[in-house]
């Protein structure tokens, strides 16, 4: 007994670090201990076993995550990593994240920030932002940088923190501090090229690495198709004619000669989402790419003046979309790019045109296209501003607020833009106005005065939604008499001949008044319309009798049965009242095919090119009413 609780004592000690460690230990026999031990080493051999598999899914998932980014530097992808949101103030410690040697160095080099200057978070580089505050914050010790994150959102606070105000955020959430070491200061573009092209320069642990699991969990070496191609195109830069840096953070064009020498050819190069602000950058790229004719610029936060600029021929087509521009640097702009064909400055709040002089917009004499979607803009006189464009083929101009379009009639013909008299819009092919606010048919008249209109967009208008109080594709198509492209679908000969028909058919049974100026003032093109298909107005005899005059009005429609539960039915073919309403129609297929309780619904088959039929939905509405004459078609559905 004193034995054994000596020896008990003994294997109890404190010391001691585990129940195995202590049978191991052990330098005489306790069978009690050795009871206790060997549950202890169940229980140690199980501990080790859930530790090896957590971490062997760690591990798999760091695999899986570092092959994608091998597998994206093969295909001329990105390598850069996200990193750690950088909101809070005081920050937590950031897990590391592995950067390309370029990013750390300048996430490093914290003492280079500069009031307005585009920094993204280190490891992050489509999280950007501009530096507003340098210096320490009351209550947390060392440097701080205040960063305005783009987007309005992704901080903390509007730039006060405890009742001081630091800066001014455009967000109320948008703002936070961070340290310098947490944020990067970007790379020159030349690097950015090398990183996301480069296809030769894996490292041994790099090439290890790319390899997937079987199903017997072993590794299997991962060979992409096609690899060989893509480096051996890539490889070459002198040879690289289209190239993307989209979100690689590249804040400067980096030496002109190393980036003429990189790449000679690049005719197209996409810098979408970076940290470029100033325009010297641009030209100083420019100048350097003779080459180059494509210009995309989305989402960089650009200067909006600058001092000097040359004169950059090359140059074709500039995307300024989200670049908070404003219309008096696009004046200036003009001087260095004057050989610009397309022009696209979407989501820049352009709502007002200013011009330096005179009333209209001058300059940009090989402008084709010009891009103004999503710019806020209210009034219709902002754009007769651009009405002097001599080049200008197409207006793009969707998803603004526009209300009433009218060609203005009242410019002047001469004098201030030249000797010779040129009209407004004078090579305007193409206007976009989808998803605007146009609720008037005068608004829809005035684009038949525009001298070159061929192409036009009004879908998700007001004008346009029949549910909304809107006018039919025919009605439209009818008004529209120069169109040959309506919505994005092509006007056929076939389509507009029928259109104009119902449309005529739709006016005479609605007319409220015989008064031929009204008329002409409700409906433009009704009496030359009338007049080109050879349509009269009916005028009954006094020698009909009452028979004789109700089977002349009569027009005669095809029914066609198609529900599902309706059987095979042959079509019908019927002379009825040009004012029976959609309701009645209903209630007469029910006679005429002997359907009961099936609610029923009809479509008019529309002319050839339109996708599909139109929904009769207005019980009350009559045949006439909706433009439905002799030949057509309607066709009997049943509600699913």
């Amino acid at each position: 007994g004193a034995g054994t609780n000596h020896r008990r004592r003994r294997c109890e000690d404190p010391n001691s670090r585990s129940p195995l460690f202590r049978l191991l230990t052990r330098r005489d026999g306790c069978s009690d201990c050795w009871r206790v031990c060997k549950y202890a080493i169940l229980w140690e051999c199980m501990q080790i076993f859930i530790f090896v598999i957590s971490n062997s899914g760690r591990r798999r998932d760091d695999e899986i995550a570092n092959k994608r980014v091998l597998i994206k530097r093969v295909v001329g992808g990105s390598t850069l990593v996200s990193g750690t949101s950088l909101s809070a103030l005081p920050p937590s410690d950031p897990v590391p994240v592995p950067l390309p040697p370029h990013h750390t160095h300048m996430a490093a080099a914290g003492a280079g920030f500069r009031l307005g200057q585009r920094v993204h978070a280190a490891g992050d580089p489509r999280r950007s932002g501009t530096v507003r505050y340098l210096g320490p914050v009351d209550g947390h010790g060392g440097d701080w940088v205040g960063v305005d994150w783009d987007g309005g959102a992704g901080g903390r606070h509007d730039g006060s923190l405890a009742g001081r105000r630091y800066f001014a955020a455009a967000g109320e959430r948008s703002a936070s501090f961070a340290r310098p070491s947490a944020l990067s200061a970007g790379i020159a573009l030349p690097d950015a090229l090398r990183l996301r092209y480069r296809v030769d320069d894996f490292t041994k642990e790099e090439q290890d690495e790319m390899y997937v699991f079987s199903t017997s969990q072993k590794r299997v070496s991962v060979e992409l198709v096609g690899t060989n191609k893509v480096r051996d195109k890539l490889k070459n830069f002198d040879e690289l004619s289209c190239a993307s840096v989209s979100f690689m953070g590249v804040s400067s064009a980096g030496s002109p000669e190393e980036l003429q020498g990189l790449v000679p050819n690049l005719r197209q190069l996409d810098l979408t989402g970076n940290l470029i602000s100033q325009w010297q950058d641009i030209f100083s790229l420019c100048q350097a790419l003779p080459s180059l004719e494509v210009l995309d610029l989305t989402n960089n936060t650009m200067e909006n003046d600058f001092v000097e600029s040359p004169l950059l021929k090359n140059i074709r087509v500039l995307v300024l979309n989200n670049c908070g521009v404003t219309w008096e640097l696009i004046e200036k702009l003009k001087v260095p790019f004057a050989c610009l064909t397309d022009l696209h400055l979407i989501w820049n709040k352009l709502n007002i045109i200013t011009t330096p002089a005179g009333n209209f917009v001058q300059g940009f004499d090989t402008l084709r296209l010009l891009n103004l979607e999503d710019n806020h803009i209210v009034s219709w006189d902002e754009m007769v501003k651009l009405s002097y464009l001599r080049s200008l083929e197409q207006l793009h101009l969707n998803k603004n607020k526009i209300k009433h379009v009218r060609y203005p009639s009242n410019l002047p013909s001469s004098g201030s833009l030249g000797d010779v008299a040129v009209p407004a819009f004078e090579k305007l092919q193409v206007l976009l106005l989808g998803s605007n606010e146009i609720e008037d048919f005068p608004s829809v008249d005035s684009l038949n005065l525009f001298p070159s209109l061929m192409d036009v967009r009004i879908s998700d208008n007001p004008i346009a939604d029949p549910a909304k109080g809107g006018a039919p594709r025919f009605v439209l198509v009818a008004r529209l008499g120069n169109v040959k492209i309506l919505n994005g679908s092509e006007v056929s000969a076939r389509e507009r001949r029928e259109a104009e028909i119902r449309y005529i058919r739709l006016v005479m049974g609605k007319a409220e008044s015989s008064d031929p100026e009204l008329l002409k003032q409700l409906h433009p093109r009704f009496a030359e319309l009338k007049a080109f298909h050879g349509i009269e107005d009916e005028k009954p005899t006094s020698r009909m009798s009452g028979p004789q005059k109700m089977a002349s009005g009569l027009i005669s429609i095809t029914l066609k049965c198609v529900g599902p539960s309706m059987g095979e039915k042959q079509p019908l073919t019927k002379k009825l009242p040009p004012a029976t309403t959609v309701g009645k129609l209903k209630s007469l297929c029910e006679s005429f095919f002997k359907l009961k309780d099936i609610k029923l619904r009809l479509f008019l088959e529309e002319e050839q090119g339109c996708p599909l039929p139109q929904l009769l939905e207005e019980e009350t509405a009559s045949l006439v009413e909706l433009g439905i004459g002799t030949g057509a078609t309607i066709i009997v559905d049943e509600e699913s």
